[in-house]
This record gives C-alpha cells, structure tokens and sequence, in this order.
C-alpha cells in the first residue's frame, strides 16, 4: 500500500481559450495548469476537477490528452506525467424542498471514472441546466434524482462543503441527509466537510457516524489548492482505488484529513450583514446581539448546535486523525516571494508544511518565518474567527501554548 495525498474539489475558472466555467474563479485555473500545480508545487498525487461536465472543459481535455503528457487508465482517471491522477468531476446544484416548506438548493461533487462517462453525464443534464458550460449551474432535479443519473454513468456523488449557509444540505435544506436521499442514504459513503468544519463537530451528528469524511480546497486559485487534503492509503492512483478507499473497501482509507482550524473558514460563525460583525455567542442567534438586526448570515458552528443529537463529539474507532494545517498563503509575513523561495530549494508545499526542520526552513526564509511555520504546524497561532463570507485571520503565535483538540469550539 502507498500513502498519497488528494484534493477531490477544484474548479477550473477558465479554458485554454479563454471561455469562462466558473466566473468567480482565476483566470489561470485551466485544466493543464491544475495538473501542472499539482504535479511540480503543491506535492498533489490525486486530484478532483470538478468541472469536467462543461463541453469546452472536455474539449480541454481531449486536446491535453493529444500532447502526449496524460492517458487515461482503465481503473479511470487520466494519469499526468506519472505523478498525478486527475478524477473527471462535476459540480451540480440541486433543487431541494428545504426547511420550513421552503425552497433550498445543495452543492453535490461528481466523479466519473472515464472521460466517455462524463461526457454521457454532461449530455443528460443538458437538458436539466439551462447552461451546461457553466460550473455549478442550478439543476431542476433534486439529490434524490441526481444519485440516480450519476450512478447511471459508472459515478459517485458526495456532498460538498454539506454545513455552509449557503448552497449545502445542511445549512439551508435539512436537518438530517436522511430526510433527503431517504431509501438511498446508504449510497452517501462520503460528505465533504468544507473549510469552517471539522471532524469533531461532524460528528456530533450521529448518522454521519458510518460516512467518510473528506477534506478538499474548493479552490477557486492555483495557490489555494491543498489548502484543505486528505492522505489515503491505496495501492496506486485512481478512480477505482479512491472510491475503495472512501468506502474503507481492501485496505484501502483515508489515513488523515488535513484541513484549516474551522475559525478559518469565511463562515464559521454567524454574521451580521447590517453591522459587519461576526456574532460569537455561546448559544447560537437569529437576532444580532450588537444592533438588533435579523439580517444575519447563520455559521456552521452555530447551525451544527443545533443540528447535532450527541452532548459530546465522539468519533467511531476508524475515523482517520483530523490535523489542523495552516497553508503557506494563510501566514503572516508569508509573501509570494517567500512562497517561490521555499518551493525552488524543497519542492512541494506538503513538504515544507509537514516535514521539514526548522533549521532547514530558516536557512532559506529566515528564523522569523521558520519559526511562524513550526507554530502553525503544532497549532500555537491565534485565530480571529470567520464569518459572512470573509476569512477568519491569523494572528501572532501563542508562544508555548498549543490549542486543545476542540474544546475551545465544543
């Protein structure tokens, strides 16, 4: 068995040619540059681009296949120089009968083993999303159906980022996945966490105890993928032994979900839109405490409060570790110069963030950022929590003081 690491969600913001696929992401996010930041930067051996379903994606993709530097194998997957493996995804919102009677809507991540799959299942919801050539379109059909159509085409389905406010099934359609794919919920083996969870607020929610969890990007930049990862244990790169290794199948698992401190992400606590403050109250709001305003964006702290039927969080035995990282990007005094200085001497980011010294890190970008590094690493930073769509930020290390596994949060 080999151990490697893999981002399952990563858009692509535009063509080769320019054409746009998800207009909120960078312009550099092509397919051939994904593979490339993967493969010589980030140290990504396997990699989800969850945009494949648009045709000028998949056009993309037949052209990089023709340079020769990429195959795809039987086990699926298209192979990239040997290092990477790519999984062919696709992004689908879905129409839900939400909380209340009211309509709600759900991000569900794809995957396909082949390119001819994908392509069948880009042509089925053709005529279920007004513009196919966009990312994460709004689909007419909802998870329950979407299942179906995607297990039709050899796929898997996982819910994506499945607490945040907006676009996610817990944040704005149900209080329980069961209420949504009901008979079908045994084919939900996987649910993505979404950078302002973790495992240990998940699994304060018990019918989540059988899943996997899976810890990805959602990177809309080059630099922000694996800024979230999963470390899997599998016998080589592909379609095949990934999904073996989310259904925990031969040997093969997650051996540990790596992912930002939840405080990071842009929703983890509830916001108020008409004060601009982040609402950290011990029991969850609807109602800023500050101005009295109900126009508020609800956290995925807050909602999992009120989600969740265990007191305490409390793990099956094999769930993988959840280990907090801070990427590059996110440290202080980190800049874009430092950043390609410490890539040209060590490689990858997987690298610098996990195994080097201290001395060696210092000997390049010198003792203030070594030691900012080492202190992210075995979690001594203070974080100023995210709300409303704005990250949380980090702040100066808290010198031999390491955070507590959680209880800071539950």
């Amino acid at each position: 068995m080999n151990e490697v690491f893999a981002d399952l969600h990563v858009h692509i913001g535009r063509t080769e040619n320019g054409k746009p696929v998800k207009i909120t992401a960078a312009k550099s996010l092509n397919f051939a540059n994904i593979a490339k930041e993967c493969a010589d930067r980030k140290g990504i051996n396997i990699v989800g681009i969850i945009d494949c379903a648009s045709p000028y994606v998949i056009e993309d993709i037949e052209n990089f296949l023709k340079t020769g530097e990429a195959y795809e194998i039987e086990d699926g997957g298209i192979i990239y120089k040997d290092k990477v493996c790519i999984l062919l995804g696709s992004e689908v919102e879905t129409s839900e009968i939400g909380r209340n009677g009211n309509k709600g809507s759900a991000h569900n991540v794809c995957f396909f083993p082949h390119l001819k799959d994908i392509k069948a299942f880009s042509k089925e919801m053709q005529s279920h999303i007004k513009n196919i050539t966009l990312s994460t379109q709004r689909s007419n059909v909802s998870g329950y159906e979407l299942i179906d159509i995607v297990e039709k085409y050899n796929g898997i389905l996982i819910p994506a980022h499945a607490f945040t406010p907006h676009k996610s099934y817990y944040g704005n359609c149900t209080d329980r996945l069961k209420n949504i794919f009901k008979e079908k919920f045994n084919k939900i083996f996987a649910l993505e966490l979404g950078l302002s969870s973790d495992t240990y607020l998940a699994d304060t929610i018990s019918e989540l105890e059988n899943i996997t969890f899976v810890t990805n990007s959602d990177a809309h930049s080059l630099p922000k993928i694996a800024r979230e990862y999963n470390k899997m244990q599998i016998e080589d790169i592909s379609f095949k032994e990934v999904v073996m290794a989310l259904k925990n199948e031969n040997g093969r698992k997650i051996v540990a979900n790596y992912g930002l401190d939840p405080k990071l992400g842009k929703y983890h606590r509830t916001y108020c839109d008409n004060c601009n403050t982040t609402i950290e109250t011990k029991e969850p709001v609807e109602v800023c405490p500050q101005c009295g305003s109900d126009k508020v964006t609800f956290g995925v702290f807050d909602r999992i409060e009120l989600l969740k039927d265990k007191s305490v969080s409390k793990s099956p035995e094999n769930r993988p570790q959840y280990i907090y990282q801070i990427p590059l990007q996110f440290i202080p005094g980190m800049g874009i110069k430092s950043i390609n200085k410490l890539l040209t001497n060590f490689g990858t980011e997987m690298t610098i963030l996990h195994k080097l010294s201290k001395d060696d890190i210092e000997a390049i970008a010198g003792e203030k950022l070594a030691l900012a590094i080492v202190n992210a690493r075995e979690g001594k930073m203070q974080i100023q929590s995210g709300g409303g769509g704005v990250y949380g930020k980090v702040g100066r290390s808290k010198l031999g003081q390491k955070c507590p596994k959680r209880d800071r949060l539950l």
